[in-house]
């Protein structure tokens, strides 16, 4: 039987041992969401936020044939300078480790990777979810599916808005996943506080969403929850001045003939050419924020409160 390779760097594995809350973080962030060096600096604070809230951060990847749960900084700085790292979700996890391959983790991956390691709590940007025109595509997220059967709750800003956002919420229902807004009762969109659209659930406080999540496992129920948390007022970009910039980069890809993997990295790279660099400042601003909310879940987890 092969054994799992799994690496907690000592800082998680001192953590886990004292039963400390641990906040597991993803790193398609650092290889496919940023550009270096700002990839590398926001990397930096998520890790040293998650540490300012009282949590332990666990950044995840896969390196030289192992899962990585914890990195220091050597290691976040050889991710963030590795150009073609892979993008790994459920489907191709198990081949990166299997070929010794560099990968940073999806949602979908981190999951896995956060729950093989006994990880709760998750803080990311934005999952992903039903693409544009995936009535005809069939691009849907491995992320939703991830949601609905891996048992962690993840911390995003709702679904990254270049999606569908109405038919992301139906799959998400159709697969039991609660979607739970924060302190809102409105759907946010990423960059914007607001997406229209109602959420399914709302919950005040960090408590309140650990003892959903202990309930969920009492009942036996399988997958995590979904946190969506909006962005700070000061940092959001309104909704009827990032959908057009959305439109245009969706035209641009369309134009491009990009599909598939290539889809995110390319949308999130036009409009931030097209936003003048706001959509980054407004991206790092979220999952700095997401990193705060996750920690306050994880110590809560972990005191039992």
């Amino acid at each position: 039987m092969t054994a799992l390779p799994l690496h907690r760097s000592p800082e998680v594995a001192e953590a886990a041992a004292a039963g400390r809350a641990i906040v597991a973080l993803e790193s398609t962030i650092i290889t496919h969401g940023m550009p270096y060096p700002q990839n590398l600096e926001t990397a930096r604070r998520v890790e040293a936020e998650v540490r300012a809230a009282g949590a332990v951060p666990a950044t995840i990847a896969v390196m030289a044939g192992a899962i990585h749960v914890g990195l220091d900084d050597a290691g976040l700085e050889d991710l963030a300078r590795t150009p073609d790292a892979m993008k790994l979700s459920r489907a191709d996890i198990a081949a990166c480790l299997a070929s010794g391959r560099t990968g940073a983790t999806t949602v979908a991956a981190t999951m896995i990777c956060a729950h093989l390691a006994g990880i709760e709590t998750f803080a990311t940007g934005g999952i992903g979810g039903v693409h544009r025109g995936a009535e005809t595509s069939f691009d849907i997220s491995a992320d939703l599916h991830e949601l609905a059967q891996t048992p962690v709750t993840v911390v995003a800003a709702g679904a990254k808005a270049i999606l569908d956002l109405p038919k992301t919420l139906e799959v998400l229902e159709t697969l039991g996943v609660p979607v739970i807004a924060y302190g809102q009762d409105d759907f946010p969109a990423f960059w914007s506080r607001a997406s229209g659209l109602r959420a399914p659930l709302r919950m005040n406080s960090a408590p309140e969403i650990a003892r959903a999540h202990r309930m969920r496992g009492a009942l036996g129920l399988s997958g995590g929850q979904l946190v969506a948390n909006p962005i700070p007022a000061e940092a959001e970009i309104p909704r009827e001045v990032i959908v057009p910039v959305i439109e245009a980069a969706l035209a641009d890809a369309e134009r491009d003939g990009i599909a598939a993997k290539a889809v995110t990295p390319y949308l999130l790279d036009r409009i931030f050419r097209l936003t003048d660099g706001r959509s980054l400042e407004a991206n790092i601003a979220l999952v700095l924020n997401n990193a705060r909310l996750a920690s306050a879940i994880a110590i809560s987890l972990a005191s039992g409160h």
